[in-house]
């Protein structure tokens, strides 16, 4: 069963978007992002996404940057955790965000189509802009190895 061989912890390879107009491919939070999304046995998924490089707060807490600097930590973040649920039958995973950096996508499903190929984990999904221009996400994600206990 996919839902069985999704849980666990992976970690970002590549994350890439392309228009269906034949674009160029695009890097969304950069060529080297980094990332970990988690499944887990309660039926719970997290995902969290940066761009690495971003620039510090002036002070090491939470509200302690300019607005500049919190733009920019958004602006290369993304972020959503909450219950999933897996179609065994087309291989689409849902994601149902409870929490979120994108508002949008609270209280919403996102739907990912998946490919398991060993310990390697493709999720794609397919967003259109204002425009009307479907583009295609696709994201690249590789089993971590378990983490012994200390």
């Amino acid at each position: 069963m996919l839902r069985n061989a999704v849980l666990g912890t992976w970690e970002l390879v590549s994350y890439m978007a392309q228009d269906n107009q034949g674009g160029p491919i695009t890097y969304p939070l950069g060529p080297d992002a980094l990332g970990l999304i988690m499944y887990t046995t309660d039926g719970y998924m997290s995902a969290q996404i940066m761009r690495p490089g971003r620039p510090a707060f002036d002070r090491p807490k939470p509200d302690g940057g300019t607005p500049k600097q919190t733009a920019a930590a958004a602006a290369g973040y993304l972020a959503y955790s909450g219950p999933f649920e897996v179609d065994e039958s087309t291989g689409v995973v849902h994601h149902q965000p409870r929490v979120s950096l994108l508002p949008n996508w609270l209280n919403g499903t996102q739907l990912r189509h998946s490919k398991l190929d060993g310990d390697h984990l493709t999720l794609s999904a397919i967003s259109t802009t204002a425009e009307g221009v479907e583009i295609n996400s696709t994201l690249v994600w590789k089993r971590t190895p378990e983490h012994p206990s200390e």
